[in-house]
């Protein structure tokens, strides 16, 4: 019969493992310019990035409004303000207490008492402060506005420029524009804002309002009242700079926006370069696959698919880079072994048919009967030969795919092999053969296919029925060896050939008399041998000698064994 051997590759290809070196091909050359030309830019086009970098922006803006919305630095340094006011305040209305005569009746009004307007204009105020005198009418006698230049930091901080917040402002202005009631009122004046705090001061308590508002600005105001002899004679109302604090909370919400800039970009930067590493492998990935076919997808790239080894990199795109580089690795050997399946089947189905046809052409110039007779027994002989053969060659094919459907369950080894063996046992016996099992009592159970491992020890039994004649003897033994067990089957027969030893698993290889030719299609073993990889198993043939130490001696029988994981 024809020794067939592991697939050959085609040609200009070489075939290492799971990795193969293809020729020059327009895939290739395609995929390796589309990485020369890709940069950072080319991220644009990736959806996968898009995706990265608006999720990263999304969680950086959230938090920045966040810190917007919820910042309490406006009202910690309006608290601060109001306190520096407060204490101005009543130390200028203490100022004024001390010049007023204890038991004389006194008159702001008239400067009875104390001169207002000396008072106020002796006073030391920053730019910006102003003060107020009502009397006991409030009316207002006196004001003055403070000249002393402010001090560097408050130049720096209420003079700055605000582009970030300034820009928002304007922005947000424009928007609620068409929103607006239109025009707004324009503010009273200072003293007509600061009455109903000096109504309520004269009560003889200190007021402080946050609402006073002028062209300038927001500005908090005091009012203290100025007492005489247990009772409020006036009251002195200091105003601060208009949008003070506006302008210091506009100066922390710039650096936070600053802030907010650089995190942005450099958020960006971060999401380029996690997107590259993500995005470029996957679409490297992409690219070899869809290279398969061309690019109307009608027709498929004579050129095999190459998926980049990508296996270094310690994340899950290494390990997809893997599975799909092993599962092109197995579809183009189920490929090959197809096509070599197919030429060996070929190969097999013409030696009979050949037969069939020199036979036939022979019958019909043959008159003697005696000679038709053998001429009808050799067409008999390969009709039935070729029977075989078609049946073998339509089970090994549906092997592959009832192996993948069918629903593994455990089972009973030994109770299989048993009933096998008594089975298989009476054929043995009824030519001579001895036939002995030795099984463990207890029983070992595995995960598997009963019905294709059973075709497997059927398949060695009665090939060793077959070599084996009378006065010869098989014996099927098991045993358990950690996680796996072992099952035998040896017989006393002519053993193996020691150059079979190799070929004896390989499709359509039969080594067997001349008297059995054609009875047996090659298939057997190969077909227990798949079975038995597709469980995890292991098998393997060897010849059963006098002694190991001499390799040469004359074989004493055969012996197959098969490992099953438990």
């Amino acid at each position: 019969m024809r020794d067939t051997s592991t697939p050959q590759p085609r040609d200009g290809d070489v075939v290492l493992g799971e990795d193969w070196v293809a020729p020059e091909t327009s895939a290739a050359t395609e995929l390796r310019d589309g990485r020369a030309r890709r940069g950072l830019m080319s991220l644009r086009a990736s959806p996968l990035a898009r995706k990265i970098i608006t999720f990263n922006l999304i969680a950086l803006n959230v938090l920045v409004a966040g810190i917007l919305y919820l910042n309490s630095t406006r009202e910690s340094l309006a608290v601060q303000r109001l306190s520096a006011l407060v204490a101005q305040a009543e130390l200028v209305a203490d100022v004024l207490e001390a010049q007023l005569p204890v038991g004389a009746p006194v008159s702001l009004a008239t400067g009875d008492g104390a001169n207002v307007p000396d008072t106020l204009q002796s006073l030391d105020l920053r730019v910006g402060h102003q003060v107020y005198v009502f009397d006991a009418a409030e009316v207002l006698i006196a004001q003055s506005e403070g000249t002393l230049a402010p001090l560097a930091n408050q130049t720096t901080e209420t003079e700055n420029v605000a582009v970030l917040t300034d820009g928002l402002s304007w922005v947000w202005h424009q928007i609620s524009r068409p929103f607006s009631g239109g025009d707004a009122t324009p503010p009273a004046a200072i003293e007509d804002q600061l009455r109903p705090l000096v109504a309520r001061s004269l009560a003889g308590d200190t007021q402080i309002s946050e609402n006073l508002t002028i062209a300038g600005g927001a500005m908090f105001s005091v009012v203290t009242p100025i007492e005489h002899d247990g009772s409020a004679v006036g009251v002195i109302a200091l105003t601060s700079k208009s949008g003070e604090i506006d302008a210091l909370v506009r100066g922390e919400r710039e650096r936070v926006l600053q802030m907010f800039v650089i995190a942005t970009l450099v958020s960006i930067g971060l999401s380029l370069v996690l997107a590259s590493t993500i995005a470029n492998p996957l679409a490297d990935l992409a690219a070899a696959a869809e290279l398969g076919r061309d690019k109307n997808a009608r027709k498929v790239n004579p050129g095999r698919i190459r998926i980049p080894d990508l296996t270094a990199r310690p994340d899950e795109i290494g390990r997809l880079s893997g599975a799909l580089r092993g599962m092109i690795a197995a579809l183009y050997n189920r490929i090959d072994g197809n096509e070599q399946f197919a030429a060996d089947v070929a190969h097999e189905i013409k030696n009979p048919l050949a037969s069939l046809r020199s036979a036939v052409g022979t019958l019909r110039m043959i008159k003697r009967d005696d000679q038709r007779e053998k001429l009808l027994d050799v067409i008999d002989h390969d009709v039935r030969r070729l029977d075989r053969l078609v049946s073998d060659i339509s089970n090994a094919s549906r092997l592959d795919s009832e192996l993948v459907k069918e629903e593994e369950e455990p089972f009973d080894l030994l109770k299989m092999i048993g009933n096998l063996g008594q089975y298989l046992g009476e054929d043995a016996r009824g030519k001579g053969i001895e036939f002995i099992t030795d099984l463990p009592a207890h029983p070992i159970e595995v995960q598997g296919l009963e019905a294709r491992l059973a075709q497997v020890f059927v398949n060695l039994i009665t090939n060793a029925i077959s070599f084996c004649e009378d006065g010869d003897a098989i014996r099927v033994w098991a045993r358990k060896r950690e996680n796996r067990v072992l099952v035998v089957v040896e017989d006393t027969g002519p053993g193996i050939p020691d150059q079979a030893l190799t070929k004896i698993f390989k499709r359509f290889y039969s080594q067997r008399p001349e008297e059995h030719f054609g009875n047996n299609s090659g298939l057997g073993l190969a077909i227990s041998k798949q079975i038995v990889e597709a469980h995890g198993g292991v098998i393997w043939a060897e010849n059963i000698r006098p002694t190991d130490a001499d390799i040469t001696s004359e074989p004493l029988g055969a012996r197959f064994v098969v490992g099953l994981p438990v």
